[in-house]
């Protein structure tokens, strides 16, 4: 499978400016590309094609005055920036048809110079190359310095050039994992668990452990609310303006960092002692629109499934996940009597028919690993009939109830 390495760039004064003059002919030519097809389209002509938008919007464009500067950045930048619009339209007509999984999607937009995230991808035939002193040498931008946290595990296919709101600079690596490799990394295991996801507890798991949520962006309100203070009171359009909105922008950056480092954490572990593992498919979206929407979006659990998800399908490991309408909280794991609704407040209770006293959470992780119906061979391998490795491109669920409906659904599981 393929994966993506990201590590963080330092780009000098010069080849930050370099930089920019490629985010900008890339963003040139992506709009360049739409613009053409938005006019074909209001003059019932057919969209030109790929080979038609490269000859008259790169080769043929570089020789007008109007756009001679696209000559001074890597080809393979624009030709890169006019498949992500074809790839957008594609995306786009497959939404239609209803071909492609997901919330429909609309009609690729023109990109801002003001957007807070610009990037550009080279491919193998730009010679971009890590050089010996393990600098990262783009072409017509130089080679830049690299802060490497970990070993490539092998060569990669594209390096593609980030730079986000927060005015950091990132190279992202695609890599072809090797299976033989994974396996040694983490062999079979002979156990299973249960998770149930919360905001008390981040997650519960089925053998009785309790993990804490960091609630990583509650903990930075108060620095966040200062930012956001300095930045309303600075002048629209001045420079004092940007440089505090940079400063908002690195606070939220600090909290997604420390956010999917914690999942990355949490995830791999998971993944590295259990062969099998059992998921609710919580309606994110809908929990979203609540009064807990802070909270839910502080969790990260479509985030941190997600990363179960590819990490599962990457080392063979089994990941299942059940309905939402499952009943795990009004079930008792002892005997299976269904209790009813428990409002949210409510964190132990007695099971009427045999009278053993649940921990809320802890019960709804056994039942989750009950309703997956998990179970393990002596070899450590998991069996379940229907039960396959997790697809990385499942990541996040679909059909999402809404409004205080799915705040009623999660109180009630």
């Amino acid at each position: 499978m393929q994966l993506r390495y990201s590590f963080r760039l330092y780009p000098d004064t010069g080849q930050q400016t370099a930089l920019a003059k490629a985010f900008g002919c890339a963003r040139v030519v992506f709009n360049d590309a739409v613009r053409a097809r938005e006019d074909a389209r209001k003059a019932d002509q057919p969209f030109p094609s790929a080979a038609e938008l490269s000859k008259r919007l790169i080769t043929e464009a570089k020789q007008t005055v109007e756009r001679s500067w696209l000559g001074e950045v890597s080809a393979v930048v624009l030709q890169q920036s006019l498949r992500d619009a074809d790839t957008a339209y594609r995306n786009f007509f497959a939404s239609l048809k209803g071909e492609r999984k997901g919330p429909k999607l609309g009609p690729p937009q023109f990109k801002s110079r003001k957007d807070s995230r610009q990037s550009i991808r080279f491919t193998a035939n730009a010679r971009w190359s890590i050089t010996d002193h393990g600098r990262l040498s783009l072409p017509k931008i130089g080679a830049v310095k690299v802060k490497w946290s970990r070993t490539l595990p092998a060569t990669p296919t594209s390096v593609t050039v980030i730079k986000d709101a927060a005015g950091r600079y990132f190279a992202s690596f695609v890599i072809d994992t090797d299976p033989t490799a994974d396996a040694a990394r983490m062999p079979a295991t002979g156990r299973t668990i249960g998770i149930d996801l919360g905001l008390t507890h981040f997650a519960v798991l089925s053998d009785g452990t309790k993990i804490d949520s960091p609630r990583f962006l509650r903990r930075a309100e108060r620095k966040l609310k200062k930012t956001q203070k300095e930045l309303s009171r600075k002048q629209k359009g001045s420079k004092n303006r940007a440089k505090a909105r940079l400063k908002v922008a690195r606070v939220h950056a600090q909290v997604a960092d420390a956010r999917r480092e914690f999942h990355h954490q949490l995830s791999t572990k998971l993944i590295s002692e259990n062969q099998g593992i059992a998921v609710e498919n919580l309606s994110v979206a809908g929990l979203a629109r609540t009064r807990l929407a802070k909270s839910v979006h502080d969790a990260g659990w479509a985030q941190f499934i997600g990363m179960l998800k590819y990490k599962a399908e990457r080392y063979g490991r089994t990941l299942v996940t059940i309905g939402r309408f499952t009943p795990t909280s009004q079930t008792c794991s002892t005997c299976g009597a269904v209790d009813g609704p428990k409002p949210l407040n409510v964190r132990e209770w007695t099971c009427s028919d045999c009278g053993t006293v649940h921990d809320r959470d802890h019960n709804a992780a056994i039942n989750v690993k009950t309703a997956a119906g998990l179970a393990v061979t002596a070899c450590g391998a998991p069996v379940r009939p229907g039960a396959i490795p997790a697809q990385r491109e499942e990541t996040g669920s679909h059909g999402f109830p809404t409004g205080h409906r799915a705040a009623q659904r999660h109180s009630n599981r």
